[in-house]
């Protein structure tokens, strides 16, 4: 027979919504944030094929936010593979992730893993450190550019408007301006990690 009191009992051990399930939530939407932020990038070659090649060195102001606050949420091994793990399924599904992109991502990936597991999971050192190779992401994305040339150079004539590989080819062989960017990158990361501190200061307060 129905006993209310044996249901009571079964609603408080087993909620209708997990509360270990809000962090994957909080994870997943921190991907997809993530993801937007590769879509404005990409998008910014339409402006012109410099904004491509180099906009990867500002992206990392946006993706400072997107990666403490995950940290936040995941205090061990993870946050930036399943970051870039995300991005790179989705990529791989659409068909546009080469070779030069996988092997970036797995890279700067187990660098910034890696990192974070030396400094401490528990640690901001750790978040800040761990950020650094992270930032450098989109360059994985854009390195096509250098590894492929003619193949990325053959799908702006099939895809960009006429002349756009024409635009291409001075910003892919000024390799002196392309060095430079990757250095500017990492006092922009290092500044963008310090400035989502400031915005989160209620989300990090906890850590060491």
């Amino acid at each position: 027979m129905y006993n209310h009191n044996d249901w009571n009992t079964f609603a408080a051990d087993k909620p209708l919504i997990d509360k270990s399930m809000k962090p994957v939530f909080k994870v997943l939407l921190m991907a997809i944030a993530y993801l937007a932020t590769f879509v404005i990038g990409s998008l910014t070659g339409l402006i012109h094929p410099m904004c491509y090649a180099y906009v990867g060195a500002l992206l990392p102001i946006l993706f400072a936010f997107i990666y403490l606050y995950t940290s936040t949420v995941v205090r061990s091994f993870g946050v930036a593979t399943v970051l870039n793990g995300i991005l790179l399924l989705l990529l791989l599904i659409a068909g546009e992730a080469d070779w030069a992109l996988v092997i970036g991502f797995i890279i700067l990936t187990a660098l910034s893993e890696i990192i974070r597991c030396r400094q401490g999971y528990d640690t901001i050192k750790g978040i800040r450190l761990s950020f650094l190779p992270f930032a450098y992401s989109f360059f994985a994305y854009t390195a096509h550019w250098w590894t492929d040339t003619q193949g990325s150079l053959a799908a702006a004539v099939e895809e960009m408007p006429v002349g756009y590989d024409q635009l291409m080819i001075p910003v892919i062989e000024n390799i002196p301006v392309l060095i430079i960017v990757l250095i500017i990158t990492l006092p922009v990361a290092m500044l963008a990690i310090r400035l989502a501190e400031r915005a989160m200061k209620k989300q990090i307060e906890s850590f060491k």
